[in-house]
């Protein structure tokens, strides 16, 4: 090889060497500068998908609908003890009110809510859940 050509390329190499150096040496002093914070990256996910389910969840089940009254059959299944229960717990409801409760698509959403309207009924001693009281319990 000539000793021209090498060392024109010998030369090429050093410089390329030295940008590349350079580049390493600013990634290095700008990941010293912001140290990664996984604990405040955690609780900023967790607030934007509470958020996102808080959203989701008043569009599927606004606070206030139009709906028929409540038919008198209904109020007797409830003193009888009948009718369907909240999944996951031991209230009894409405067929409206489980078709609500079926139209949330994401199943640990849907759990949420019923455990939510759930405590709410216990807290206030209602025994049958009605679509006014899921109304109310349901949001956040």
């Amino acid at each position: 090889m000539d000793p021209a050509i090498r060392d024109q390329r010998l030369t090429d190499l050093e410089r390329r060497l030295a940008h590349v150096e350079s580049l390493l040496m600013n990634l290095s002093q700008l990941l010293e500068r912001s140290p990664l914070n996984l604990e405040a990256a955690q609780e900023g996910i967790k607030s934007w998908v509470t958020e996102y389910v808080s959203l989701r969840l008043q569009q599927l089940v606004p606070e206030r609908c139009e709906h028929a009254p409540e038919p008198e059959g209904a109020r007797l299944r409830s003193e009888a003890g009948e009718g369907p229960v909240l999944p996951g717990t031991t209230i009894r409801c409405t067929d409206e009110v489980m078709h609500r409760l079926g139209r949330i698509p994401i199943p640990f959403v849907r759990q949420m809510v019923a455990q939510k309207v759930a405590d709410t009924a216990r807290a206030e001693g209602v025994a049958f859940v009605d679509v006014a009281f899921f109304e109310r319990a349901a949001t956040f």
